[in-house]
């Protein structure tokens, strides 16, 4: 939970999570990719649906709820994306006005439609005191920063935000471990800990042409899924450790679009939580990186968060993208509300 105008954050409530379960895990999985009445996103919308309403039903006092749902393909040059899950059932079930399908107007408009967290972060960089320009990365199943110059007026102002995704972060070396060991990720780094990298292919992975794109770019989860096919010569470990050094690296690559120099690197997502991956980074990248945590942030919930603030900036009418973050050619504010007595 967030306290929160839209425009500052004055506080943060209460959290909670809830794993989904292996056969969850499956329904969702076997979606993957798929678009808007393909035959198994019925399924893998029930499943969200029905974990996120068992979650948002332990809450009270809330005034709107954020729903992003699940990304099951992303390809917004082409067929746009898709994220299943319906916000007007969760308003019904949870009697709760809803904001969801945040990234469809974005995409429709032009832009990339991700990374939408840049206005949260912007908010994040004042709520902690920062007044010098900081960056805040997101190691998912992909990597996305943020820079941040929190003396701007506000988000929207020029000058004040630069996003885009960095590349592959967790999503080759949990497909990985799944694949080879039968494991869902690389608990703590430790298999990658005992590897080597292969410096070589890690160089020759930043020779793909989309590293040399200038933002706004944006990835799906499954973009550099073939980088796994190129590993058979390395061990478990050497290729955990090469593929943990590839999402450094391109995050180090990915100083070269910052508008200017940052004085600090705050760390959210699972990544974080890699001290292999950390420390990959802070090798590859010479300026203080560390977990958001240090500043007081929650790394656990950062993007649970983020549209928690954005769902009260689509209620006020307020942006949550433009051309900095997304590259749309012009502020847009996304996202579908959704209210309890309205049909789903």
């Amino acid at each position: 939970m967030v306290k929160t105008d839209g425009l500052t954050i004055e506080g943060f409530g209460p959290s909670a999570y809830r794993p989904y379960a292996p056969d969850e895990q499956d329904v969702i999985r076997a979606a993957l990719g798929q678009w808007p009445g393909d035959p198994a996103v019925a399924a893998a919308a029930e499943v969200v649906e029905t974990a996120h309403a068992e979650v948002l039903s332990r809450f009270t006092g809330a005034e709107v709820l954020g729903f992003h749902g699940q990304t099951l393909a992303h390809d917004p040059a082409g067929r746009g994306t898709h994220q299943c899950g319906n916000g007007a059932i969760l308003a019904q079930v949870l009697d709760l006005e809803t904001v969801w399908d945040f990234r469809s107007c974005d995409v429709t408009m032009g832009g990339q439609g991700a990374p939408l967290a840049p206005f949260f972060h912007f908010a994040c960089a004042r709520y902690i005191g920062a007044t010098e320009p900081l960056a805040i990365l997101n190691l998912g199943g992909v990597g996305n920063i943020t820079w941040v110059n929190p003396q701007a007026q506000g988000p929207e102002a020029p000058g004040a935000l630069f996003a885009f995704d960095t590349g592959p972060a967790n999503a080759p070396l949990n497909d990985l471990m799944r694949q080879r060991l039968g494991l869902s990720h690389d608990e703590g780094g430790a298999i990658a800990a005992t590897g080597e990298v292969d410096e070589d292919f890690v160089a020759k992975v930043l020779t793909d042409p989309w590293f040399d794109l200038a933002p706004p770019k944006s990835l799906d989860r499954d973009d550099f899924a073939s980088l796994i096919d190129h590993l058979d010569m390395l061990s478990d470990a050497d290729a955990a450790a090469t593929l943990t050094a590839v999402a450094a690296a391109s995050v180090a690559a990915s100083q070269i679009h910052f508008p200017a120099p940052v004085t600090r690197i705050l760390v959210t997502g699972g990544g974080r939580l890699n001290p292999v991956m950390m420390a990959e980074l802070r090798r590859r990248i010479p300026v203080p990186i560390d977990p958001v945590e240090a500043v007081g942030l929650d790394g656990d919930m950062l993007e649970a968060q983020a549209f928690a603030f954005l769902a009260v900036r689509v209620i006020r009418k307020l942006a949550t993208s433009g051309p900095a973050t997304t590259g749309v050619p012009t502020l847009v504010g996304g996202g579908q509300i959704s209210r309890p007595d309205q049909p789903a």
